[in-house]
């Protein structure tokens, strides 16, 4: 899924390129007539798609911005376009084509080559736009939400309501850091870390990275840790996060930025995927081990990642 550092990417990059342009069409193909509960006021919802259409067809958009893994796309209506990648969504920004035939889109001949990568091939929500391009969420599993909040609910919407604060943000120190760990004091520190509403935007890979680094097992309780590993994981928190974003994300998986290419943050990898592998930190001699641990995998060194 997605992290804070690709969607942060993700954001940059429609930053540059969508404010001041008008939305002239939306389409999309995951619409169903009764969608599940959890399906309900999104693009999966067919009756949604009505007020969906009205809110955003004729809008300009003003600006972009991301809070947790969520891409909000303001409106000059002062609605809100909001976009959850999920699992496997990514946002890409070109030249596409409507096949009337068999109903799909595909990047215009002449696209740049990335754009034409077997993983972005997944298009099932187009948004066409005054210059003649299109933002499209390419989504192999179909797991992405696209919804929409309005101007009397942008701080009580269902999307956004009771999420952390965010972990780079500059006022994050390291008091509310650990404040905001003690709220689950036994729960896996690793768990921790990813729980939304503690904070904001870690997920799986980043956690076991900074955990690495940090010199801390996944499965020790917050409280148990000591306060100098703390404040090392509050560090190592901020570095590889700020290190996933210059690397561009991380495409280990099917995430690409908006011009449809790879981040890099892969290659860097310390722990995460690395299961069996020799320990990368200097004068440690540990191998690296999988765990699932509260259904999620963790992977971490035997040796210098010690448990408290």
């Amino acid at each position: 899924m997605p992290e804070l550092p690709e969607v942060s990417t993700t954001v940059a990059g429609l930053k540059k390129v969508l404010p001041g342009l008008t939305i002239t069409h939306a389409w999309t193909d995951l619409s169903q007539k009764n969608p599940i509960k959890q399906f309900k006021n999104t693009l999966k919802d067919e009756a949604f798609l009505k007020k969906f259409k009205k809110y955003t067809v004729g809008a300009k958009v003003l600006t972009v911005e991301r809070r947790a893994k969520n891409i909000l796309i303001h409106l000059s209506n002062k609605h809100t376009l909001l976009i959850h990648l999920k699992m496997t969504g990514h946002i890409i920004y070109g030249r596409y084509i409507f096949n009337k035939k068999t109903n799909t889109w595909s990047p215009a001949i002449d696209e740049r080559v990335a754009l034409h990568d077997p993983f972005n091939r997944f298009i099932h929500v187009v948004f066409s736009l005054s210059n003649g391009k299109q933002f499209v969420l390419c989504d192999a599993r179909k797991f992405g939400k696209v919804t929409l909040i309005s101007p009397d609910e942008h701080d009580t919407s269902i999307h956004l309501r009771g999420l952390g604060p965010e972990p780079l943000d500059a006022d994050f120190s390291y008091k509310k850091f650990s404040e905001a760990l003690i709220k689950k004091p036994l729960g896996n520190i690793k768990t921790v870390l990813m729980n939304q509403m503690i904070i904001a935007g870690i997920g799986n890979i980043y956690s076991d990275e900074m955990l690495w680094l940090a010199d801390i097992h996944p499965e020790s309780k917050p409280t148990h840790i000591p306060a100098l590993l703390l404040k090392n994981l509050f560090t190592s928190m901020k570095k590889v996060l700020t290190k996933g974003i210059d690397f561009g994300g991380d495409s280990m998986s099917d995430y690409r930025d908006i011009d449809g290419n790879k981040g890099s943050f892969q290659n860097h990898h310390n722990v995460y995927r690395k299961t069996g592998a020799t320990c990368s930190k200097r004068q440690c001699r540990g191998v690296i081990l999988r765990k699932v641990i509260n259904g999620r995998s963790a992977h971490y060194c035997n040796i210098h990642q010690k448990l408290f």
